[in-house]
């Protein structure tokens, strides 16, 4: 039997770092779902597409390819039609232009089989805004992660900053409250909490006091 974690949250809740150490401890495989959709985002902004031209974009997805991998080191990398493109997708650009084109369905449909291909074959968890809702709706455990928005907004300020990055907490701020308004009112699988979803406010909260709360709950339905 395999089990699956599923974890949805808005923007800057710290899904990633929180499902990579988890998967870590419990030796699940990872899936950062919201990497795949970046993907995407990139290969748009390349060819400089407007996410308006839905029908253009719909026509464009039939032929990209997104897949994950790992390095020796057990990272995960997004590969784009081969190309490694894991450094380039983390960008405040891409992160907007993902918001806009995972509402397009053709894009949900590319990427939809693949996530529940990776959680019919291994134990997995799986981080992004509709994994429990759409994506995995039987997973064995689902998890809304949040935080209030200027926790957010100060998470992403300082790892920017460490980055050598210019930025003003108070443009984040409004940039994140925008970003949970558009994944929140889209069409197609938009970012709710699952009514079997157990919330966890990580606002006063360390990685670690996360982590634990985490595996608790998932101990619990063995």
């Amino acid at each position: 039997m395999n089990y699956s974690i599923a974890i949805d949250g808005p923007a800057g809740a710290g899904k990633s770092t929180i499902a990579k150490a988890i998967a870590k401890e419990m030796g699940f495989l990872y899936v950062d779902t919201g990497a795949m959709y970046r993907a995407i985002a990139l290969y748009f902004l390349r060819k400089g597409v407007d996410a308006s031209d839905t029908e253009y974009i719909a026509k464009e997805c039939s032929g990209l390819r997104v897949r994950l991998d790992y390095d020796e080191e057990g990272r995960q990398q997004v590969l784009l039609n081969d190309e490694n493109v894991t450094p380039y997708i983390r960008t405040e650009e891409v992160g907007k232009m993902a918001s806009r084109t995972a509402a397009i369905p053709a894009v949900r449909a590319a990427l939809l089989d693949l996530q529940r291909d990776m959680a019919a074959t291994s134990n997995v968890l799986m981080d992004g805004r509709d994994i429990g809702t759409n994506v995995l709706p039987n997973a064995s455990l689902k998890i809304y992660l949040t935080a209030s928005s200027l926790v957010r907004a100060r998470r992403r300020y300082e790892e920017l900053k460490e980055k050598g990055v210019s930025c003003e907490l108070a443009q984040i701020e409004r940039d994140i409250v925008d970003r949970d308004r558009q994944d929140m009112s889209r069409e197609i699988a938009p970012l709710r909490q699952a009514e079997d979803a157990v919330l966890v406010d990580s606002s006063d909260m360390s990685i670690e006091e996360v982590v634990s709360t985490v595996i608790a709950e998932f101990n619990k339905i063995l």
